[in-house]
């Protein structure tokens, strides 16, 4: 299958496009930049240069591939109205590329983060979250879930808070970087709130398992660690770092401190169980240990 990826170039969508090529697939991806292209190429993918915002550039990777996986998005959260701008975005490039798969029957895997449940670990059967710091991702979604019935073989791939390898990655990797500015290993609140985690070669495999199995309209947990407490984080990042770790305020965080501070442990049974994905790399506690002071 010839493969359009976006965001191919970055930590999680370099292992899928390792994974894809890697089981006989062949892959277009989104290059933004002249580096990303060359990165590209070296990986054995073509690159098609353009950005996120390009929507004609979307719709013509889309055009000329046998199906779609969407991962890119901006992580760029230092200025105010950074996050609403990057979700909008995103918006805008997944509806492009949704209609131009429709009445194909071609698959279109999609991302999103794993729900919160008040009380709960949280399942794939939950709905994603349509207000908050992110509810324009998950309306978006589920737009693109919902064409199904139009003739796109469309699944969400929802990943956990973490996406880790070797260390980096992911809101433990935002924190490894603030404790590295503040010169404290910080966590909000009393640090009980649990966190998922996958590592980033395991969350390829589920990707391609859904681009080749998933039925159309359904959604699939990338969870490997089902909430570790970011507490037991911080103290991992802190001992690495030689750090004093302690409580700090969610402002910390910025415009992501609601979602640093809330519970949101979250299962992949279902997802297992399906598709036959079994995790098989470090567990971020232990990939933690791979932080250099």
């Amino acid at each position: 299958m010839r493969v359009f990826v976006t965001g191919g170039t970055g930590l999680i969508g370099s292992a899928v496009v390792a994974e894809l090529l890697g089981n006989g697939h062949t892959v277009l991806a989104l290059a933004r930049s002249e580096a990303s292209a060359l990165a590209a190429e070296a990986s054995g993918a073509e690159p098609l240069r353009g950005a996120l915002a390009d929507l004609d550039i979307l719709r013509a990777g889309a055009a000329q591939t046998d199906g779609v996986i969407h991962l890119a998005f901006t992580n760029d959260f230092s200025s105010p109205g950074a996050l609403a701008k990057a979700v909008a975005e995103e918006s805008a490039a997944i509806a492009t590329l949704g209609e131009e798969l429709a009445g194909s029957e071609r698959p279109f895997v999609t991302v999103s983060g794993t729900p919160s449940v008040p009380g709960r670990v949280s399942t794939e059967a939950d709905p994603l979250p349509t207000g908050g710091p992110v509810g324009g991702r998950g309306r978006a979604v589920t737009a693109v879930l919902g064409l199904a019935s139009r003739g796109v073989r469309c699944t969400a791939v929802r990943m956990p808070r973490t996406v880790h390898n070797q260390g980096a990655g992911g809101f433990a990797g935002l924190m490894t970087s603030i404790a590295r500015q503040t010169r404290v290993s910080g966590y909000p609140g009393d640090g009980a709130q649990r966190w998922p985690a996958v590592h980033a070669l395991d969350a390829a495999v589920l990707f391609r398992l859904a681009l080749e199995q998933a039925e159309a309209g359904t959604s699939w947990h990338a969870v490997a660690d089902e909430g570790d407490k970011v507490r037991d984080i911080a103290e991992v990042i802190g001992r690495r770092l030689g750090l004093p770790v302690e409580s700090v305020p969610a402002e910390t965080y910025g415009t992501l401190g609601p979602i640093f501070a809330t519970d949101q442990p979250s299962s992949s049974t279902h997802t297992r169980e399906t598709l036959g994905w079994e995790p098989k790399h470090p567990s971020l506690l232990e990939d933690l240990e791979n932080i250099r002071p």
